[in-house]
Order: structure tokens, then C-alpha cells, then sequence
């Protein structure tokens, strides 16, 4: 795909959604952390679900810790790997409290030292909450990339560098919440929607119906 494609898909994305943002639920930059690390492998809604109950009672590191994993169970137990998300959750904010004053740190490498939180996830923060510039690859944006021609790659990482690479500048900061959006409700995974798909024309997926 050529740089001119590009520019007009983000383009297009960007006029349909000038300000988008994650569809999960949070006040704060440790409420989006939890989130995020209870995220993997569940929905959003899953989630937004569990969180709904969990934050009015506990939203921060000293009073999500105080509920120790068993009372952190109870609020997620209907998320997938309830049980090891439990203890990351509750490891996680002893870390916060111990080594960064109870603030969720602002770069790659000490998040990525938290237990539960993967690349993926740190850069989810950085980019969400923090407003760096990063790219989140999840199955979504890998299927997008690859299936548009927008930045084909064999694995996330490699995905995540073009994407980097390759996004007009002036679109880094917000292209991975328009390309998951695009991927959770219109570049599906099993039969993609073509038919209601803003850059149609654009895309370079060669198995693309009307």
C-alpha cells in the first residue's frame, strides 16, 4: 500500500471519528491499568461489567489491595482467568504502593514489570492514559493491518514497528483506537462487513465482497 492510500484511509477514519477513545471504563490511570490487564483474552464489556461494581468500592492501589485476591474474585469471577488476573491485580498494586508512591508509572519498561501487563498492555497506558504515542496490537489491529495492506506483518511486533513506521505522523496518536474500532465492528474476523466499510474502496484485501 502507498503512502497516499494511507493518508486517505486515516483520513477518513479520523472525519467518521474525530476523538476516539477506548471502550472501556475508567476515571484514572490506575482504573485503566486494571482494566486493561483484566482485558486480556475478555470483552470490554466483560469487563466494563466487573469494574462497574468493583470501583465504587475500590479504585486505588491501598483499597484494591486491602480486598486481597480472594475479595478481588468475587468482583471479577465472571471475566475469563479470573483467578490469575486476581493475583496479578493484587501483586501489581503492592508493586505501586512500594516502588511508585501509588502512581501508575508513565513508561514502557516499569510497566511492563508490573505482573500481568505485557507489551500490549503498556502500551495501551502510555497511549490511552498517558497520551504517547504508541500502538497496542491486538487481534484486531494485526487482522486490520494485514488484511488492508496498511502494515502487513507475521507477528504483533512486527505489525506494531510498521504501523509506526508507516502512519502518517499527523494520526500515530489515535490510529490504534481507530483501527481496533474498525476491526471489532467492521473488519470482523470471519465474514468482514465490506459492504458498510468507510475505505472500501481503499483496502487491498483481495478476498473483499460488495
Amino acid at each position: 500500500m502507498n503512502k497516499e492510500k494511507r493518508q486517505q484511509i486515516f483520513e477518513i477514519l479520523r472525519d467518521g471519528n474525530p476523538n476516539p477513545e477506548t471502550e472501556l471504563e475508567y476515571t484514572s490511570p490506575f482504573e485503566l491499568l486494571i482494566a486493561v490487564l483484566l482485558s486480556a483474552q475478555a470483552t470490554d464489556v466483560s469487563v466494563n461489567k466487573a469494574t462497574r461494581k468493583l470501583y465504587p468500592v475500590a479504585n486505588t492501589p491501598e483499597t484494591i489491595y486491602a480486598l486481597g485476591v480472594d475479595g478481588v474474585k468475587t468482583y471479577i469471577k465472571t471475566i475469563g482467568l479470573f483467578n490469575s488476573k486476581a493475583e496479578n491485580v493484587i501483586k501489581t498494586c503492592k508493586i505501586l504502593m512500594e516502588k511508585h508512591d501509588s502512581q501508575v508509572p508513565e513508561t514502557r519498561e516499569e510497566l511492563e514489570a508490573l505482573p500481568g501487563v505485557g507489551r500490549k498492555t503498556a502500551n495501551v497506558v502510555l497511549n490511552t492514559a498517558f497520551r504517547q504515542i504508541a500502538m497496542a496490537v491486538d487481534t484486531h489491529i494485526f487482522r486490520v493491518s494485514n488484511r488492508t495492506g496498511i502494515a502487513k506483518g507475521k507477528d504483533v511486533v512486527e505489525v506494531e514497528k510498521r504501523l509506526l513506521r508507516l502512519v502518517p505522523k499527523e494520526f500515530l496518536m489515535d490510529a490504534h483506537h481507530w483501527l481496533i474500532l474498525h476491526g471489532r465492528y467492521t473488519c470482523v474476523a470471519r465474514k468482514p462487513r465490506c459492504g458498510s466499510c468507510a475505505i472500501y474502496d481503499l483496502c487491498e484485501f483481495k478476498q473483499k465482497t460488495a
